[in-house]
């Protein structure tokens, strides 16, 4: 069983074209999306739309939270004060430019999801099992602690915007990175595959060059702040 899990599009509808194609011609048997839909990019009917039309299996992540309940913060931790101003004018964008119809497929989405594959169960969220907007970075205490109560054989998640995955004992966690907004220092979109046996599993990230230009130029003829497209340009947060 060949899943494909993808995360943190945030509007970047270019990237997520380019992903869905690479997805498409590896053999994929399913195809997992654990949040973060819209945000700091332009296109967040577009991309919606995309994954609708697809039919990919999708959770609600914090941003997506935000959009469809209307609400004032994102859930995101800026401690710098631009950083959360910028935050704050993207979500106010991106709330009065995603149309009602998809407002409430994202606040629809459900919160977590749990598949058996086999012998194995897995357990997608957005941020972890205890908080949407948790990140559990790599090796941080907030990862060790989730994954000394996790039951299940194998945890996906994302928000972090960085793909990886660690063994915690015979337990799994895997980080799906981002295909929207890359912050692994490349602008490339990135995304995972799990390939699960009877045997083990593999995890494989994945890079997909995509025409960030055409992504950061729309930010900026759309208004929104100048870092995002930077962000975009640099893979750099």
């Amino acid at each position: 069983m060949k899943i494909a899990v993808i995360s943190d599009i945030h509007s970047n509808v270019y990237a997520l074209q380019e992903v869905i194609k690479d997805i498409n011609n590896r053999n994929i048997d399913l195809t997992v999306c654990v949040g973060d839909l819209v945000g700091y990019c332009p296109f967040p009917n577009e991309v919606i739309d995309l994954i609708r039309k697809e039919n990919i299996l999708t959770i609600m992540g914090n941003y997506d939270d935000a959009v469809g309940n209307i609400r004032i913060v994102c859930g995101c931790d800026y401690p710098d004060p631009r950083d959360a101003e910028n935050a704050t004018t993207s979500l106010s964008w991106t709330i009065e430019n995603t149309s009602e119809k998809n407002r409430k497929y994202l606040r629809e989405l459900p919160k977590e999801m749990k598949l058996t594959f086999g012998e194995k169960e897995i357990t997608f969220v957005h941020g972890s099992t205890r908080r949407i907007n948790e990140y559990l970075k790599e090796n941080s205490e907030e990862a060790k602690e989730v994954m000394e109560y996790f039951t299940e054989d194998i945890l996906v998640c994302g928000h972090t915007h960085k793909p990886y995955y660690k063994m915690y004992g015979d337990k799994i966690l895997v980080n799906a990175g981002s295909v929207g907004k890359s912050k692994t220092g490349n602008p490339h979109a990135n995304y995972v595959i799990i390939d699960i046996s009877k045997a083990n599993v593999i995890v494989d990230t994945i890079e997909v060059p995509y025409d960030f230009e055409k992504t950061a130029k729309a930010i900026e003829d759309a208004g929104l702040p100048k870092e995002f497209a930077e962000i975009i340009r640099t893979g750099r947060a």
